[in-house]
């Protein structure tokens, strides 16, 4: 696999090698180790799935304090664009964020530490998700930063009257608003 960090400290590119023939392919797409050895020590205690249709946009959620999650994330079907915004306290690119677009077809996934929210919305007709967390769902730890804050200037590559949200994600809090972690 190879291991690209990006502009925010922290978060990776992760490019599985895929080994193919006429029957299809095989890769390695999450190996402790070799993750440990680029990454650092990350113990994913939960798998996650989502299925979602053309628009759907999840996020931008992250949880707070000692529920904070890691995420390794990637797309089995389909096409999404992911985004990451750096809510960590200190940082030099606080309140930044790393958007990739991640498909079934390049099989490319994305590590997102703790103190980030993180989103994605959906490009393809439909897209089948999947994300390992180091850390467990704690309803009453979760929040949501504004999709659309001006501050952070997200282009989602999806028009907004065909964007489909969940009530939560359309009243989410302003960066401003957000105490860093």
């Amino acid at each position: 696999m190879e291991y690209i960090e990006q502009y925010i400290k922290g978060v990776y590119v992760i490019k599985p090698k895929r080994f193919g023939d006429a029957r299809g392919y095989f890769s390695e797409v999450f190996k402790k180790e070799e993750f440990q050895a680029h990454v650092g020590p990350v113990e994913f205690v939960q798998d996650n799935e989502s299925f979602s249709t053309y628009g759907v946009l999840r996020g931008l959620h992250f949880q707070k304090g000692e529920f904070s999650q890691a995420k390794l994330v990637r797309v089995s079907q389909g096409t999404v664009l992911d985004v990451a915004v750096d809510l960590r306290g200190g940082s030099p690119t606080y309140g930044k964020h790393v958007a990739v677009e991640l498909s079934a077809s390049e099989g490319t996934q994305l590590f997102i530490p703790r103190g980030f929210a993180h989103g994605f919305v959906v490009l393809s007709q439909v897209a089948q998700f999947q994300y390992k967390v180091d850390n467990v769902y704690a309803p009453h730890s979760e929040a949501t930063l504004r999709f659309d804050e001006p501050a952070l200037g997200i282009d989602w590559r999806v028009p907004r009257d065909k964007m489909l949200l969940s009530p939560k994600d359309t009243v989410g809090m302003a960066l401003k608003d957000i105490k860093p972690f």
